[in-house]
């Protein structure tokens, strides 16, 4: 069980404070701007509202709630603790390894907007393309990524508020999801977006704040060359080129990029909290949001591991007010929260609390929304109640919320008790759950994908990267514990086969018997021009896109042969939805070539010119981390002043609303 860190320098109080009293307020704010949005912006109060906000977002928004649902705690705390231990090859390695996922969910979201427009979640698409047997296995492996990533969001954050506050971990684990329960409960994903927005505003403020704190303000260290030369009296790490902090030649740097890599592929693809997003876009914005997304997030880690989780490293055995961490501690994320005690005192304390408060509640609404639909979606209405109105899964989508937060709590419990760390859930991801990753990017995105390979994959897999890792980490280390578990070689072995080998599987399978889906089923799931009485296997005839086409729809009844024809014009009803087909063909389009060739700059070619210098010169280390400050004031305009600037017209609408109410004038 976690224990207060000698890095405790605000008394339990200001834990609870937070927790509580910050929560309840931050959830009271929230309604109230979901109230004015109701009143002044016509919302509805349905379940499509709830569960994909009646699908009008706008990219700027998307791009914000995608920034903030992947700021996990990890990533502010797990991503300085690569800086503490690699050095500046460890910020990068978390940064580039965990955007790349992002960048290529683009080409899934583009393909959910073209090929299931009215989805509500991505595994319904799995199950009227591919059946029972897949739609079960898939929905397993993508709440067991949910339950992994609540996990590490509770587990950090309840670390950081002991570390810093004393006060007990297990109250930080139960309190946290009360709050963001509340104003999700009442707002669903609108009210979740909302709080991205307010959340990501903050984060990249706190952040640039203790950035500009590190490299010019703070007389502990106050530049990059000071940082630089603190870093060369800091011990050697075994590995790095000269045993430098300030090297990209990092063996432990790659490896754990490597675990990176393939892990996060698990946490985005799997996770139904990416694909709400690109359901509740509008029309064919999904692949801006998600490449501005995942541009913008890239700069969250890169900027807090650079100055924080670096600054960790510089200040131990130099400053006496840096707490000196034990492995345990770094693996639960503490070198940033130390670093800001250090630094700023009380008042670093505060800013890493809200900091981890902002990241905690943000991510854990997005999986509220996420799981809730799962259970409404994927659970309920295909298996309990396939006659389910639209007022009962109303009321699942809500109980699934309340569910969600106690398992997110009892989770939590649960790992804090067996002393599971944030950072060995973190490592261990993509071997636990990322077996699912290449049948859901086929089922979504491939025609000709086989339905037998990609059921027997993920099973295979995930059999065979178990057993490599645990025997890895017998044969390595000469027990298996979790210490020997969270090893580099054994984890590198493991997500290598979790996620590789069901490629190895599926693809060659596939081009042997290949399948020749045409997507028709998928476009009629949740289609206006659906008979309320269809199944949602509902099949209809192939169609040609052009302007005043009419399709017919076969709706098998029962055991009825007989068939209903029902005319309408496809192409005109898409349209009036902002799916224009050409657009949407175009987004995919973009979607594969900007992923395909952004993912090549962050995992390649930026990896191989910073390894062109055996080790940084302190000039060379400035103009590093001044391309990090830069990038972080390009997040802050994607993320905070776009989304303002395409709403304009709406709250412009909203503010006219209050005026008059304030007035009186009609």
């Amino acid at each position: 069980m976690a224990q207060a860190s000698p890095a405790q320098v605000l008394p339990p109080g200001a834990g609870w404070a937070v927790v509580v009293a910050l929560a309840v307020g931050f959830s009271g704010l929230m309604l109230a701007i979901i109230f004015v949005q109701r009143r002044y912006s016509g919302l509805t109060n349905d379940n499509e509202e709830f569960s994909s906000a009646s699908r009008s977002v706008k990219p700027g928004l998307v791009a914000a709630g995608i920034v903030s649902a992947w700021t996990w705690s990890a990533t502010l705390l797990q991503s300085a603790a690569t800086g503490y231990k690699f050095g500046i090859a460890g910020p990068l390695a978390y940064a580039a390894g965990a955007t790349v996922q992002v960048l290529l969910f683009a080409v899934i979201a583009s393909n959910l907007k073209l090929n299931a427009p009215f989805v509500n979640t991505f595994l319904q698409v799995v199950r009227v393309r591919w059946g029972k047997p897949l739609h079960i296995l898939l929905t397993t492996f993508s709440l067991a990524t949910n339950v992994l990533v609540s996990s590490m969001l509770i587990l950090g954050g309840s670390s950081t508020v002991n570390q810093l506050t004393g006060m007990p971990v297990l109250a930080a684990v139960w309190l946290t999801p009360i709050g963001i329960a509340g104003y999700v409960l009442i707002g669903g994903l609108r009210s979740s977006l909302i709080a991205d927005y307010t959340h990501t505003a903050v984060l990249v403020a706190l952040i640039l704040a203790f950035a500009f704190t590190v490299y010019a303000a703070s007389p502990k260290i106050g530049s990059f060359s000071r940082m630089a030369e603190l870093l060369e009296l800091a011990p050697k790490v075994d590995g790095n080129a000269a045993g430098s902090y300030l090297t990209m030649r990092s063996k432990p740097g790659l490896l754990f990029g490597i675990i990176n890599v393939l892990g996060n592929f698990a946490a985005v693809f799997g996770d139904q909290s990416y694909a709400q997003r690109a359901i509740a876009v509008k029309g064919d914005q999904a692949t801006k949001g998600f490449i501005l997304g995942g541009l913008a997030w890239t700069a969250i880690p890169l900027g807090i591991a650079t100055s924080l989780g670096l600054a960790a490293r510089a200040l131990t055995g130099q400053d006496p007010e840096m707490a000196v961490l034990t492995a345990e501690q770094v693996s639960q994320g503490l070198p940033a929260p130390a670093a800001a005690a250090a630094l700023l005192g009380k008042s670093g304390a505060v800013m890493m609390l809200v900091l981890l408060f902002l990241a905690v509640t943000s991510a854990s609404a997005a999986q509220l929304v996420a799981v809730s639909s799962v259970l409404s979606y994927d659970v309920y209405q295909p298996y309990i109640n396939p006659a389910a109105t639209s007022r009962q899964l109303f009321f699942v989508s809500h109980a699934g919320i309340v569910a969600w937060a106690l398992a997110m709590s009892a989770f939590g419990t649960i790992f804090n008790y067996a002393t599971i760390s944030m950072g060995w859930l973190y490592v261990a991801m993509g071997i636990l759950v990322g077996p699912s990753v290449v049948s859901i990017f086929c089922c979504t995105t491939w025609s000709k994908a086989n339905r037998t390979s990609c059921f027997v994959a993920p099973i295979v897999a995930e059999i065979v990267a178990i057993a490599v890792w645990l025997g890895s980490a017998k044969g390595l280390e000469g027990e298996v514990t979790i210490t020997s578990t969270s090893a580099d070689y054994p984890l590198v072995a493991g997500n290598l086969v979790a996620v590789l080998l069901p490629a190895l599987i599926i693809v060659p399978w596939s081009l042997w018997k290949p399948e020749a889906y045409d997507w028709e089923a998928t476009r009629s799931i949740n289609a206006p021009w659906r008979n309320e009485a269809a199944p949602s296997s509902l099949t209809s005839s192939s169609e040609k896109i052009g302007d005043g086409d009419k399709d017919k729809i076969s709706m098998p009844r029962g055991d009825d042969t007989a068939v209903a024809t029902l005319e309408y014009d496809r192409l005109a009803t898409l349209r009036a939805a902002g799916l224009d087909p050409q657009a949407l063909v175009a987004s995919r389009r973009l979607a594969v070539r900007t992923a395909l060739l952004l993912s090549f700059i962050l995992l390649i070619l930026v990896p191989a010119m910073a390894c062109i210098p055996r080790t940084f010169s302190h000039a060379g280390f400035a103009a590093w981390g001044s391309i990090i400050i830069g990038w972080l004031f390009v997040t802050a305009f994607i993320v905070v002043v776009y989304p303002v600037w395409e709403s304009r017209e709406s709250l412009g609408a909203v503010i006219k609303g209050v005026v008059k109410d304030l007035t009186g004038n009609t």
